[in-house]
């Protein structure tokens, strides 16, 4: 398995848009084979701060969700744009 914690934060102004993407996003991401989990928060602080939080089987799991025409059209050309900066981070569970 591999986990993806993502830290977006949009530009002022700019944050009903994100939802908007994200809203789409996340039923068709959650539709893909070898998604596990797809979660995504709102600050309660800071509402230009989205965290992302996703599993996916392995990395070839990963690879089809960043090739698949929904990430194209709601990350690459939807909330890419929006940003002020995006943090990616990948993680592998420890086995104890």
């Amino acid at each position: 398995m591999i986990c993806v914690a993502v830290t977006y934060v949009v530009k002022e102004g700019r944050e009903q848009d994100a939802i908007a993407y994200f809203r789409d996003l996340i039923p068709a991401t959650r539709a893909e084979p070898g998604c596990r989990m797809y979660l995504v928060h709102r600050s309660t602080t800071d509402p230009r701060r989205f965290f992302l939080y996703e599993q996916y089987d392995d990395q070839a799991a990963l690879d089809a969700h960043r090739a698949a025409l929904h990430f194209a059209q709601y990350v690459t050309n939807g909330l890419i744009p929006l940003l002020e900066s995006r943090t990616p981070e990948l993680y592998e569970p420890l086995e104890v």
